[in-house]
């Protein structure tokens, strides 16, 4: 698929899709169906003038006896019904896949017009010319086909007009084949109406691709990597550049309902999740390349491409990690928070699938947080209209207790996500294990937590328990005043079994080596809970 670049829309004229406008089906671009109805304004421009001609020569070339009222009347019609058709696919104000639907629809009469002439004069029993019918098929398939489930049944009862023709002449007396050889004689029609159907469903396929690739900027769509509930991922590569990306884009069925005020929430949503994480410069954020709205009215943002997983991910295949990696990774995880609620963002959604561990260059263990999917600024006033079909936003094992009870949140809510995602790195578990959403909320309000200490299968020591219980902490106000005062907490001395660079290098180069190629990675969607945030996950060796 080639891609090239657009610019931004704003959201504003974005809210209404593009595709909606053009009355484009979802499956082909707008420009491609409009193409295709003025595809048929010319096939029944085309026909009206066969039809007047073929009027024309029987008034004036043919044999007095072969001339005929009722011929000439349905020459007439079918000259009327093409030249009706071809002014109202060009002059009326329905979409473009209504007037491509009707015009395929009136190939039946004008196939029975055509049959009705073939079979009107006796005609031979046995050998007959190929029917003029498979041509108009053949035409309609490969010039302007509809749907291919459309297309089949409209060339199948086009085809059908031949047979319907023959019987009409046996109620006139004609002497017409027997029902065995009127099939031998017109099988060609039935033939032609099931190869009509393989252009209609490659038009869609290639319509599809055409859509993705026209919108997304100088990218190749290689292979989608998960989907989640607003949005899409998509292995990329730029054709320039040669530099692999991720792409994610809202799924079209957001916009199914067709309402324009969910539209523009979501869309406003999207973009501001795109804004705000390419204004964070932190190595320990995903970077964003790019981002836009495509000409269907999809917001969509490139992404660098990890090589890694997520912490749920490596905590399940792996157990439970030892204190010090686990510090070593949440300090990462707090330099990216600490540039965030800087700028006066809040994450809101911190958790193990939204942290992702990677092979950076010469660097391992590189944390970087991904989804800034429900971030927002801190005392904006219209903050609340942008969240407001969303009373608690984010993931209820993570969610801070102000935030449970609609509170307006800020950078503590973080706090309390990291204190989390600490509590299951060192146990394998959420601080609390209910698998009832509700109660799982009121654990949240209202239940001390267990030290990991006395979870933990490890030895956890006690400044982690008491750093992980401080972040906990119910009232805001109790816990760390940042995410800096938590770093510096998680910067313990273990005496001697500390985790650094070396360590995570060996750790790296023991389970994923780097001999190790792109073939030896699988694209696993959905790993974790979160398919939006798990692009690559390495095919995992003990």
């Amino acid at each position: 698929m080639s891609l090239r670049v657009d610019p931004p829309r704003s959201i504003e004229s974005a809210a209404r899709p593009r595709c909606l406008d053009r009355h484009s089906d979802g499956s082909i671009p707008a420009d491609l169906l409009r193409e295709q109805s003025t595809r048929i304004q010319l096939i029944y421009v085309l026909g009206a003038v066969l039809w007047t001609i073929n009027l024309l020569m029987d008034h004036f070339l043919a044999p007095q006896g072969d001339r005929g009222p009722y011929r000439a009347l349905i020459e007439i019609l079918g000259m009327a019904v093409a030249a009706a058709t071809a002014c109202f696919v060009r002059f009326s104000s329905a979409s473009d896949d209504t007037k491509i639907d009707i015009g395929v629809a009136f190939m039946i009469p004008n196939a029975l017009g055509l049959a009705l002439l073939n079979s009107w004069a006796p005609q031979s029993t046995t050998v007959r010319p190929l029917s003029s019918i498979t041509v108009l098929i053949l035409i309609f398939g490969m010039l302007a086909p509809s749907r291919p489930s459309k297309m089949l049944i409209a060339a199948s009862v086009a085809a059908s007009m031949d047979p319907l023709a023959v019987w009409i002449a046996h109620l006139r007396g004609l002497p017409v084949p027997s029902p065995i050889s009127a099939l031998l004689l017109f099988y060609p029609n039935y033939v032609c109406a099931v190869i009509a159907v393989v252009p209609a469903r490659l038009v869609r396929r290639f319509g599809g691709q055409i859509l993705e690739a026209r919108a997304l900027g100088g990218y190749e769509l290689i292979q989608r990597l998960g989907e989640g509930g607003m949005g899409e991922v998509w292995l990329a590569r730029h054709r320039l550049l040669a530099r692999s990306a991720a792409i994610k884009l809202i799924r079209p069925d957001v916009f199914s309902d067709g309402r324009p005020d969910r539209l523009a929430t979501a869309l406003r949503r999207f973009e501001r999740e795109a804004r705000a994480t390419a204004a964070l410069t932190s190595p320990h954020t995903v970077r964003v390349f790019d981002f836009g709205v495509t000409d269907e009215g999809r917001f969509y943002y490139v992404m660098e491409l990890l090589n890694g997983c997520d912490l749920e991910s490596l905590v399940k295949t792996f157990g439970p990690l030892p204190a010090a990696r686990a510090l070593f990774l949440v300090r990462q995880v707090c330099r990216s928070l600490s540039e965030a609620h800087r700028m006066g963002l809040v994450h809101r959604d911190i958790k193990p699938t939204n942290v992702y561990v990677c092979r950076m260059g010469v660097q391992y263990d590189f944390v970087k947080v991904l989804d800034f999917g429900l971030v927002r600024h801190e005392y904006r006033a219209d903050a609340s209209t942008l969240s407001a079909e969303h009373i608690a936003m984010g993931t209820p094992a993570y969610m801070a207790p102000e935030t449970i009870l609609g509170r307006e949140p800020d950078r503590r809510v973080d706090i309390y996500a990291v204190g989390c995602l600490l509590f299951f790195l060192l146990t394998g578990q959420p601080v609390f294990p209910s698998r009832n959403c509700m109660e799982l909320l009121m654990q949240h309000l209202h239940d001390v937590p267990v030290p990991p200490s006395e979870s933990a299968e490890q030895t956890v020591p006690k400044p982690v328990d008491d750093l992980v219980r401080a972040c906990l902490e119910k009232d805001p106000a109790c816990r760390p005043t940042s995410v800096d005062e938590v770093f510096q907490r998680a910067t313990i001395d273990m005496s001697g079994e500390g985790w650094n660079e070396e360590s995570a290098r060996v750790w790296w180069e023991t389970h994923l080596p780097d001999s190790r190629s792109w073939s030896d990675f699988i694209f696993e969607p959905g790993v974790g809970g979160n398919p939006e945030s798990v692009w690559i996950v390495p095919t995992w060796r003990n």
